[in-house]
């Protein structure tokens, strides 16, 4: 039993890859082989741009978290040796979620984010840049009035870290 197709004029020719096909659709068989080409390197592209989109810096790495999160951590700091200065918590907490949906915009899952802000040695690091920063600025841990004068001079200049900090 022979099954008639209702275009068989025009892909009966086509279906056994014939030239009279290709140049009827104005094709060749070098361009055949040159659009195959072009479609496998499109394909190959496709396949390696999420293993790049992959290859992300370390949060550490992304100034716009690190820093921010460094200045919430010296305003926290202050308020803690300071009795006459408060952190102003809700502001950190706000800030926080929108670190956390940057982070998440830049590709890192919420997983990635907990292990940065909950490694031992990202926090040994903050403390470290931490403690520099307060000795740069005559803090002392024996002189707890030292805090209140980087604190109260830090809310006046309005700073990064000033942000977080109220004098009570």
């Amino acid at each position: 039993m022979k099954r008639v197709f209702a275009y068989h004029a025009v892909t009966g020719p086509l279906l056994l890859h014939s030239n009279a096909g290709l140049r009827r659709l104005g094709l060749s068989k070098t361009k055949g082989f040159v659009m195959s080409g072009i479609k496998m390197l499109a394909v190959a592209t496709a396949l390696t741009l999420p293993a790049v989109a992959l290859a992300k810096p370390p949060l550490r790495e992304v100034k716009e978290i690190d820093n921010e999160l460094y200045y919430i951590a010296i305003a926290n700091e202050i308020s803690e040796y300071c009795p006459s200065i408060s952190g102003r918590r809700m502001k950190a907490i706000g800030v926080m979620w929108g670190l956390r949906s940057k982070a998440n915009q830049l590709g890192y899952s919420d997983s990635e984010i907990r292990s940065y802000v909950d490694s031992d040695a990202e926090k040994d690091r903050m403390r470290a840049k931490g403690e520099a920063y307060l000795a740069q600025n005559g803090v002392s841990y024996g002189r707890p009035n030292s805090f209140c004068s980087l604190g109260r001079a830090e809310i006046e200049r309005n700073s990064a870290i000033g942000v977080y900090l109220r004098a009570n």
